[in-house]
Order: C-alpha cells, then sequence, then structure tokens
C-alpha cells in the first residue's frame, strides 16, 4: 500500500506539472496579453501612450521576459505558495482569491451534501421499486434536471424565492449585511440564500448520480448471489445492505475525483448569472483580460483538486470493493 501511495503521488505531482505547462501556453494562446488590452482601454478613453510608458508597463508586469521565463517564475511562486500578482485588481492573487474563498467553500461544500444526501436515497429506492409510479416520477425529474440548464434553473428558483420568501434577488446574504461584520444575522441571512445556488449547481450532478447508482443497483439485485442470499432466508433489507449495495457505491466513490471540480467550474455561469461573491465571476473575468497569474492560479486549483480527489476515490475503492486489488498482476 505505501509503495501504491508513493507511486500516485509522483503521478500526481508529475501530472500537475505538465497540466501547469498547458494552463501556461492556453492562457497565452489568444493575441496580445493583458498589457494589450489595458493600452487599448486607455486610448479608448482618449489618453496617448507613448511607447516609453508601454516599455515600462511591460517591464513592472514582467511581460518583457520570454515566454519560459514568466512560466518559470510563475510555477516557481505556486510551490513557493506565492500564487503571483493579478494585473486586474492590482493586488496579489492570495488576496484577491482570499476574499472570496470561505463563501466559495460554504457553497461548494454544502453542494456536495447537497448532491450525495438527495441521490443516495432516490437511487437506492428507484432501484429496489423498479418500475413504480414513484420509480417514473423521480425518472422524469432526473432527466428534466439533467436537460434543464443551469442558469434556467436558476431564473426560475430566484423568481419563487423572492415571491414565496421573500429573499433577495442575487447574492449570498441580503444586501444590508454585505459590508457588515459578521453576526447571527449575517449568518442567518447567508443560510437564506444559500439553498437556491446549492439546488442550481447540485440539480444535474444529483441527477445523474442517482441514474448510475439505480442502474448499478439494478444489475447488482438480479446476480445469483442475490438469489442465494434469498435462499438462505436473509431479508431484503439484510441483503441490500451486506451485499448488493455496497457493490453498487463504486460510482459514488469514483465519482469523488471528479464531482468537486465539476461543481467549482460548474458555479462559474451560475455564481455570475445570481451575482455570488465567490471565485467564479472572477474567473471569467481574468480569462477575458487575459490576466494570466490569476487565471492561472484558479485552473491550477482544480487540476490540483481532480488529481487529489482521483488519489482518495481510488484508495476508497480499494477498501470497498475486495474486487480491487493494488498493483497485483494479472493471472
Amino acid at each position: 500500500m505505501i509503495h501504491y501511495l508513493a507511486g500516485r503521488v509522483v503521478t500526481m505531482l508529475v501530472t500537475l506539472l505538465a497540466i501547469s505547462v498547458l494552463v501556461f501556453v492556453i492562457i497565452q494562446l489568444p493575441p496580445g496579453d493583458y498589457l494589450s488590452t489595458y493600452i487599448a482601454e486607455i486610448q479608448a478613453q482618449g489618453e496617448a501612450v507613448t511607447s516609453d510608458k508601454i516599455d515600462f508597463l511591460r517591464e513592472q508586469y514582467g511581460l518583457d521576459k520570454p515566454l519560459w521565463q514568466q512560466y518559470l517564475v510563475w510555477v516557481t511562486g505556486l510551490v513557493q505558495g506565492d500564487l503571483g500578482y493579478s494585473f486586474e485588481f492590482n493586488q496579489p492573487v492570495a488576496d484577491v482569491v482570499g476574499e472570496r474563498m470561505p463563501l466559495t467553500i460554504l457553497l461548494n461544500f454544502a453542494t456536495v451534501l447537497f448532491v450525495y444526501l438527495v441521490s443516495f436515497p432516490i437511487g437506492i429506492y428507484s432501484a429496489t421499486h423498479q418500475y413504480s409510479w414513484t420509480d417514473h416520477g423521480l425518472s422524469f425529474l432526473g432527466f428534466l434536471g439533467l436537460a434543464t440548464p443551469n442558469f434556467l434553473i436558476a431564473l426560475i428558483l430566484l423568481y419563487f424565492a423572492n415571491v414565496w420568501f421573500g429573499t433577495s434577488i442575487g447574492g449570498l446574504m441580503a444586501p444590508e449585511y454585505v459590508d457588515a461584520p459578521w453576526s447571527w444575522g449575517k449568518i442567518v441571512s447567508v443560510l437564506a440564500h444559500l439553498w437556491v445556488p446549492v439546488v442550481v449547481i447540485g440539480t444535474a450532478g444529483t441527477a445523474g448520480m442517482i441514474r448510475r447508482l439505480r442502474a448499478n443497483l439494478l444489475d447488482e439485485l438480479y446476480k445469483p448471489y442475490v438469489v442465494t442470499a434469498r435462499a438462505k432466508g436473509l431479508t431484503e433489507a439484510q441483503i441490500l445492505r451486506k451485499y448488493p449495495l455496497r457493490m453498487a457505491l463504486n460510482p459514488f466513490v469514483a465519482d469523488i475525483g471528479t464531482l468537486l471540480p465539476q461543481i467549482v467550474s460548474g458555479s462559474v455561469i451560475v455564481s455570475a448569472v445570481m451575482s455570488l461573491p465567490t471565485t467564479g465571476p472572477m474567473l471569467l473575468t481574468s480569462l477575458r483580460s487575459q490576466d494570466m497569474y490569476l487565471a492561472g492560479s484558479f485552473l491550477m486549483f482544480l487540476a490540483a483538486l481532480t488529481v487529489a480527489g482521483m488519489l482518495v476515490s481510488d484508495i476508497l475503492l480499494a477498501v470497498l470493493d475486495p474486487r480491487i486489488r493494488l498493483g497485483a498482476s494479472s493471472r
């Protein structure tokens, strides 16, 4: 197990290094850079920009160096915990992200809980009550959740939340608490606003996971070992809990590596539509302006979530399913 973990950690580091190169190259692919956009904005305002000023700005932002040197500066800073400097916000990336990170973590954590807590019981019930009216109804809602765009669900829920519950539209708290210090009233306001984006972001993931759990559990329920367990006199609850459910949980565990990055990336559009004070809209802004340090830090954060989640899911799969053997040679 130790050798397996060491090998996976080395693979993770190599993967992150390769991803960092791809991220940096992709950000640099569009013509120009942040300074080109900045100069164009200044000229649009009627202000003349001399060549000396352009050269000074390029030297100040480090854009006069070759791309490989810019990449080495960025990667070295990431390893040392320095995320770089945001040209768009004129602040260190750590300060820009730090202002919105607590609410982003809260939103994503609540969404993950929503996905698992809703999809687990519904998936089990649909499989054990196959072709019942409830199963058909839940399947219809699942397909509806998969087919409906998140931004459309966001607009619908924002309307009903405002009409039925009096919740202010947009944001994660009432307007009077935006700049106020944290208090019990502010916490209650955040919780009152939190359920709308959680439902919106988690709908697609919940619907997909329900369908996967239902399909896997149905496949296990008709295998010979379940028939044998019934012949031995075990109750349906005992059979479900001890055998097929354990095998059907594989997709739940395997999705750990991709669920959180999907939620973080999927919340970008929803956050922009709902005016949420999270890191999502900031990512869109940084990509449009080619703010390479800010955009690169976001994308590397998603990559780190993915590779770390895949490691956790692989370890849990080995514990959950005895058919999986780490490093075992095929015979």
